[in-house]
């Protein structure tokens, strides 16, 4: 059985766990926050969590985990089979990535732990975030799910990226991202009626409290 090492109050994390359910893997949780101990840096050379234990090893990276469990799981694609259209999603997972994902990530300190950004980091955080979500806007279909009509990879990084983007640009910045982009908005409440992501988010809120105690303390 496949293991999945992790926390599930980690976004990342939550991305391969809906994955697996939603293709109907039976898979064990590992409970683990990550860290630079030496155990832990054998199966993740980062210290970074998700990671993925198969009867193989271990593989870490979240897309290349999503990958992974594409190529060698039964059960609903989560990937087109169309070249191009797998191309289109692999982009939309990308761009969401480097283009909102990395910016808000910058400033969650401020943002959900009660810690200050560098004001510069913030105005360029800022920046990005504005040119990613025009991005989205531009190149996501919503019609309704991001890349078309089908559920795919892009919409887990959507729903866990995009999510704590939100949180940020109303906490720091000030603005309603999802004011002026009902798309985005209808994409939430559409993937919020999905009982695995409703099991995901009681999974998460289960755990908050407690990493945001060990968070705040400056516990690893």
């Amino acid at each position: 059985m496949l293991k999945l090492h992790g926390f599930s109050v980690s976004n990342y994390y939550n991305m391969v766990k809906l994955a697996l359910l939603e293709k109907g893997i039976a898979f064990e949780a590992v409970d683990v926050h990550g860290g630079q101990r030496e155990d832990f840096l054998r199966i993740s050379p980062r210290g970074k969590v998700p990671v993925l234990q198969t009867e193989q090893g271990y593989i870490n990276e979240t897309s290349v985990i999503l990958e992974y469990i594409e190529e060698t799981q039964a059960g609903k694609a989560l990937l087109p089979s169309d070249p191009q259209t797998r191309a289109y999603v692999r982009s939309l997972m990308r761009e969401i990535e480097l283009y909102i994902e990395l910016p808000a990530r910058a400033c969650y300190l401020e943002a959900f732990f009660g810690g200050k950004v560098d004001p510069a980091i913030k105005a360029k955080s800022k920046e990005d975030l504005d040119l990613g979500i025009a991005s989205l806007k531009r190149h996501g279909k919503f019609s309704p799910y991001l890349a078309g009509e089908q559920l795919s990879l892009a919409d887990l990084y959507f729903l866990y990226s995009l999510d704590l983007a939100c949180v940020v640009m109303g906490k720091l910045f000030a603005t309603d991202v999802l004011a002026d982009f009902p798309q985005a908005k209808a994409l939430f409440q559409l993937l919020g009626q999905n009982p695995n992501v409703q099991k995901v988010a009681a999974d998460k809120d289960a755990e908050m409290e407690k990493f945001l105690e060990m968070a705040r303390g400056g516990k690893k």
